[in-house]
């Protein structure tokens, strides 16, 4: 048959490329498609940074994930010979009864991972780019980082291609068709035929899977860039990443790198869903105006002139985890989608992930957290979340999609608090600092230097 793979990947973004890599490194004869540039800006992957953690607030089962995860990173920075995941150090900071702090400090304890527990005065002492709230506590982790999304995408990509990866841009998928032991996608260009579908669509999940409608939400999200008055604060080598709980909301940002300015945003910024196709991409004075006065309280001396402001969308699932499963009428078809505004980090291992399931249906990884009846099976097990749901993230977006299956019955949103999901603990007054020995060249100086003592729960 003409036009036929073992395995076609809608969507060529960090998922997408890392799962394209991973089909074509065991063999199989993969097309990729994807409907904007490699890499693209109308997506989730842009922004030449995206922050890479072990010691995961947001739920203790990604862990395990992000072992392998940063495995495979640097597994494939060594194969293409270029860097893409740089180690600062990475702080998870806000009161200590809440959930950021709480989250970390229990998985970097339930996992026995390397970090220390410091005030907020203690973390400006070391690292004086920050001014954190006295009521703050924070958790350092040797291990935090950033990887270069847009890199990330291109080495994979490239290096798919060089094991034989065919890999359309500008290429829009229209439909697709289930049939007795396989899929037929149809292009605006070119119809295709696969054994196998893996749909890595991002915003467009809801698209070309109707389960996903009302499960994977587009959401706007908006970061900026401002000029540091003292850039010395803000340099890779004394400025770890950040997720930081405060009054105003939940923040993230990264040291000076690539461009001018220090990055940063504000999680689901003003919760605004957005249609994927037609969405207000430019940033406005309000939008600058909220991380503005962030910094100016918490980061003044990065408060300088604003260099830059950048939109991208999160696809968020009402609880915030991921979707990684087969589709439930069409095992042929690998579903990976939405990440909920945390996923790049995870995309080397989903990769591995959807590469298992589109080969053999399984994989080794724990994907309890993941899966569709999570919503869809009254009886499925409850997952708990440590991160409050929020409402008003339970309507899709009207759309084309092709006529494949029928939706499911979607399950509310589940709004489950931290009650009954994390216990209470708060004798962190023995916790001391922690030693790491240098296992990456490109480890900041602060961790090569400073004498550290092993903290073990």
């Amino acid at each position: 048959m003409p036009n036929h793979y073992d395995v076609i990947v809608l969507g060529v973004g960090g998922m997408g490329s890392a799962a394209t890599y991973y089909l074509a490194k065991r063999g199989r004869r993969v097309l990729g498609l994807e409907r904007f540039d490699i890499p693209h800006l109308e997506g989730s992957s842009h922004g030449y940074t995206r922050i890479i953690r072990l010691a995961y607030y947001e739920h203790p089962s990604y862990v395990n994930l992000l072992k392998r995860s940063y495995e495979l990173w640097r597994e494939i920075q060594r194969e293409v010979n270029e860097q893409l995941l740089y180690i600062t150090g990475s702080i998870d900071a806000g009161p200590e009864t809440e959930w950021v702090f709480k989250g970390a400090w229990r998985s970097a304890r339930e996992y026995d991972l390397e970090h220390q527990v410091l005030t907020g005065a203690e973390v400006r002492r070391r690292f004086p780019g920050y001014h954190l709230p006295p009521n703050t506590m924070a958790l350092l982790q040797p291990e935090g980082g950033f990887l270069a999304p847009e890199r990330c995408i291109v080495n994979y990509v490239m290096a798919a291609q060089a094991l034989g990866a065919e890999i359309h841009a500008r290429e829009q998928v229209l439909g697709w068709e289930p049939y007795y032991g396989g899929v037929k996608v149809t292009t605006n260009h070119d119809v295709y035929h696969a054994d196998k579908l893996v749909v890595t669509a991002g915003a467009w999940a809801g698209y070309f899977i109707p389960e996903l409608r009302g499960l994977s939400i587009p959401e706007r999200q908006v970061l900026a860039w401002l000029q540091p008055t003292k850039p010395e604060y803000f340099h890779r080598d004394r400025f770890p990443v950040f997720n930081l709980l405060v009054e105003e909301g939940r923040y993230y940002g990264f040291p000076q790198f690539s461009v001018p300015g220090f990055k940063f945003g504000r999680y689901h910024h003003f919760e605004e869903i957005v249609d994927p196709d037609d969405w207000n991409r430019e940033p406005t004075d309000a939008d600058e105006q909220i991380l503005r006065e962030f910094a100016a309280r918490y980061f003044p001396d990065a408060c300088g002139p604003t260099m830059m402001l950048k939109s991208c969308m999160f696809t968020n699932t009402p609880d915030k985890h991921f979707i990684l499963d087969l589709h439930p009428e069409f095992p042929q078809v690998v579903m990976a989608s939405p990440c909920s505004g945390h996923g790049f980090k995870f995309a080397s291992v989903v990769g591995e992930i959807v590469a298992d399931l589109a080969e053999i249906g399984q994989t080794r990884h724990d994907l309890t957290l993941f899966r569709l009846a999570r919503f869809t099976d009254p009886n499925y097990r409850l997952i708990h979340n440590i991160e409050p749901v929020q409402s008003g993230h339970g309507h899709g977006v009207t759309a084309h999609h092709p006529a494949t299956a029928a939706p499911h019955p979607l399950a509310a949103e589940r709004r489950m608090g931290m009650e009954g999901a994390w216990r209470r603990e708060s004798a962190i007054e023995d916790i001391g600092p922690f030693w790491s020995p240098k296992r990456d060249p490109y480890q900041p100086e602060w961790m090569q230097t400073q004498p550290r003592p092993m903290v073990r729960p």
